[in-house]
């Protein structure tokens, strides 16, 4: 029997990003540097980066210069990207340290009840979170976000 296709539902195997910016080959190097990413691929006017597994993960495309958004970010827009780190706390400060001496702007870091995120920019004004995650169980996880209704409190992290 099969499934109605109200019911069916993507498995999402990996997700990846893309994003406009002012000139990807100029950002490329900045993901480069910060991120640890390698530039797999490029074009006219963009630039493909991973992170070592697959061909990309984020996609860097320049934007029409004559495009009436072109130097408008609005309020309704991305968020932020999280990136979820292995390590422990020290990692995530060493980070954090990184950031800083690559004059990176950081803009706030968090406690989110099942981790921590250190949240930055790109230089593009794109928001990332490098995250930390403590709570490995996830229908734990699912409770303290429900309970705590998704925190994000200010929390102090020493860089190192």
């Amino acid at each position: 029997m099969s499934t109605p296709s109200s019911d069916v539902r993507p498995r999402i195997r990996r997700t990846h990003l893309a994003l406009f910016v002012k000139n990807p080959f100029e950002t490329a190097s900045w993901y480069e540097d910060v991120l640890g990413m390698e530039v797999t691929a490029r074009g006219d006017r963009w630039v493909f980066l991973s992170f070592g597994q697959k061909h990309h993960d984020i996609a860097l495309i320049q934007v029409d210069p004559a495009s009436p958004t072109a130097e408008v970010r609005g309020d309704i827009n991305m968020q932020h990207y999280g990136l979820e780190i292995e390590g422990s706390m020290d990692d995530l400060r060493r980070l954090y340290g990184m950031l800083l001496r690559k004059n990176v702007p950081v803009v706030k870091t968090t406690d989110h009840a099942v981790g921590y995120g250190l949240y930055f920019t790109d230089p593009d004004g794109h928001r990332f979170e490098f995250f930390l995650e403590t709570v490995h169980d996830d229908e734990e996880g699912k409770r303290l976000l429900g309970d705590y209704d998704a925190p994000s409190r200010p929390f102090d992290l020493t860089p190192l």
